[in-house]
């Protein structure tokens, strides 16, 4: 296998600076491919856009140096099944000049629905259609509509904020029903707890005030009922259960997070072993797989403090 070509600052490739068209039959999953995978909805979308447009993102591959000609697929294994259901022979790929079998997918950053919302909108700009796009993405214009107009009524400090985070389509829709500089405050709670549900941003719309809603989505008085002594007990009730159960977390969470952090760092470790993953691979997958899902945690909480504790 060739080596990594340095640049002119001394920085490695990290794969090769020309693609290389491959038989399919030639590239070797380093994974086991999940039983049920090809009913759900992410390889029905990838197999609908394959057809529509082709292969976008080329998979990532690396030469097995024991067999001349063979390649191991480090990253795009469900677009590698896409293209033999759809009946092609030959695929165009990336080369990867580290040969570590540890999956690219940890350096992959998946597109979040405001990242969603720009590449739309900016493909409509261009003069792409909204049924090409539905129909590249296996989603209805409907969809494609909406997460084109997801930013409409939301301010650009809130926007800014949520850009890179995980936020689903529905925590705009709850956002827009606040004043702008509620939705920033919303947002800035959301990074700060780092809690991108609808359940969170749902509780705080409950709790602003009128005159930081916006006009017409104010709460109506008559679709409001007054708060009963039962239901503040009732309240109290849970939030002490909560607090118990929270302070029984907190005693064990500081060991528990240290040892997760060190299996984490010691699974990272063993599967940047070729050897370790090929023989994983035919014995074990289902192992395999469970220790690439730990491996591949993008970050633990409290990691150092864990580790210093």
């Amino acid at each position: 296998m060739s080596e990594p070509r340095p640049t002119g600052e001394g920085i490695a490739w990290g794969f090769e600076q020309k693609s290389v068209v491959l038989a399919i039959e030639a590239i070797l999953p380093m994974k086991a491919l999940p039983p049920d995978v090809k009913l759900s909805a992410k390889y029905r979308q990838i197999l609908t856009s394959m057809r529509a447009v082709g292969p976008v993102e080329p998979p990532m591959v690396t030469p097995d140096p024991s067999h001349p000609g063979v390649y191991f697929l480090v990253d795009g294994l469900l677009r590698i099944e896409a293209l033999k259901d759809l009946g092609h022979t030959t695929v165009e790929c990336l080369v990867a000049t580290d040969d570590e079998a540890f999956t690219y997918n940890k350096r992959v950053n998946r597109l979040s629905a405001p990242q969603e919302h720009r590449m739309i909108a900016r493909a409509i700009e261009r003069g792409v259609s909204e049924e090409r796009l539905a129909e590249a993405l296996g989603i209805n214009v409907s969809a494609i509509q909406r997460r084109a107009r997801l930013m409409d009524g939301i301010s650009e400090e809130a926007s800014e904020l949520l850009k890179e985070t995980p936020c689903p389509l529905t925590v705009f829709d709850t956002l827009r029903k606040m004043s702008p500089l509620r939705q920033i405050e919303a947002a800035q709670l959301m990074v700060g707890h780092n809690n991108f549900g609808r359940a969170f941003v749902m509780a705080m719309l409950a709790a602003t005030p009128e005159a930081q809603l916006v006009q017409g989505k104010r709460k109506s008085k008559t679709t409001t009922s007054a708060v009963t002594r039962e239901q503040v007990m009732r309240l109290e009730q849970e939030l002490a259960s909560l607090q118990m159960q929270t302070q029984g977390f907190e005693e064990t969470y500081g060991l528990d997070n240290l040892h997760l952090t060190v299996a984490k760092a010691y699974l990272a470790k063993l599967l940047a072993n070729v050897r370790v993953v090929r023989w994983l691979a035919a014995n074990k997958p289902e192992y395999l797989s469970e220790f690439q899902s730990i491996a591949e945690l993008a970050s633990l909480p409290t990691e150092t403090s864990a580790a210093a504790g």
